[in-house]
């Protein structure tokens, strides 16, 4: 330890064994035995003069101030490889971009595209990790984001890449037909909910001035739009979808509107970065891709978006 700073091997070990709830599992991500981890944990403990973890036999936690120290050591290591990755790029060794996104706008959207960023840039290497929620850059070791907001996040700079503009109800031709022989029409389906979106089949309903029923609301709940859109390719109920992901299944009449009923939505999906950072070569490259691309898009595209 040096001037009050531990070891970065026993930082490491501690963050690895604190997220990973095991000292096996961390020497095996370090590529280390369990003992050189336990070693490195148990001395950081001693020259803190805290506990870090609670063992019980076999197992451990973490204690309070362990819990603490280790979300503060995670950023810091976080922080420590973005900055090496970039001393590396600006020292022309590559450009690298990490790059926050929504999961499905990433799988449907932007993945499928960066074959055409290779393209044109072949030296910039894009990373992409998952956000749902909002957060400050300051504290996450990401370049950039694109997410899904009424605005831009205050204290960024980037562009607005298209209106969400509204979602569908969508199911399988068969649950179409099923639901127009109904008496109970749209409300005899499953309903199928997307946990970012808990009100929006409530919404949706009051949009068109139906009845939302209580066994509306037990439909089943998935934690992302394409585990949704799966779902409803798979034919287990009527899923509440974004048009412009849908927009493909529905052209080709995999998919089917059983009802012609939007819910309007005010959101639309943003690219920024920290106003306060200089933007380099790669992201200004990667920001410029992004601008062409969107206005690149059909007009009837931009419409459904």
């Amino acid at each position: 330890m040096r001037n009050g700073v531990p070891n970065l091997g026993a930082l490491q070990a501690f963050e690895a064994t604190a997220r990973l709830g095991s000292f096996s599992r961390a020497a095996e991500e370090l590529s280390l035995t369990h003992s050189a981890v336990f070693r490195q944990v148990t001395g950081l403990e001693e020259r803190l003069g805290v506990a870090l973890f609670n063992r019980v036999r076999r197992r451990i936690a973490l204690t309070d101030a362990g819990a603490e120290y280790a979300a503060r050591v995670r950023h810091h290591l976080e922080q420590l490889e973005k900055d090496t990755v970039g001393l590396m790029s600006r020292a022309g060794v590559g450009h690298s971009l990490h790059i926050a996104v929504l999961p499905t706008l990433a799988t449907t959207w932007l993945i499928p595209r960066l074959p055409q960023l290779r393209a044109r840039h072949p030296d910039i290497a894009v990373s992409l990790s998952v956000r749902t929620l909002p957060f400050q850059f300051a504290d996450h070791p990401f370049d950039a984001a694109i997410y899904h907001a009424e605005q831009p996040w205050p204290g960024t700079r980037g562009i607005k890449l298209f209106d969400e503009e509204a979602m569908l109800p969508v199911c399988i031709p068969q649950l179409y037909e099923a639901a127009r022989n109904s008496p109970e029409g749209l409300s005899s389906l499953t309903h199928l909910h997307v946990m970012s979106r808990p009100d929006a089949w409530r919404d949706w309903y009051r949009t068109q001035g139906l009845a939302y029923s209580p066994s509306i609301a037990a439909g089943p709940r998935y934690e992302l739009f394409t585990m949704v859109l799966a779902a409803v390719q798979a034919g287990l109920g009527v899923g509440l979808i974004p048009r412009f992901l849908a927009r493909e299944a529905l052209a080709s009449g995999e998919l089917a509107v059983p009802f012609e009923g939007a819910l309007p939505m005010r959101q639309s999906y943003y690219f920024s970065y920290p106003a306060y950072v200089e933007q380099g070569d790669a992201l200004k490259a990667f920001e410029q891709w992004l601008t062409e691309l969107v206005a690149d898009l059909p007009t009837s595209q931009k419409k459904d978006t």
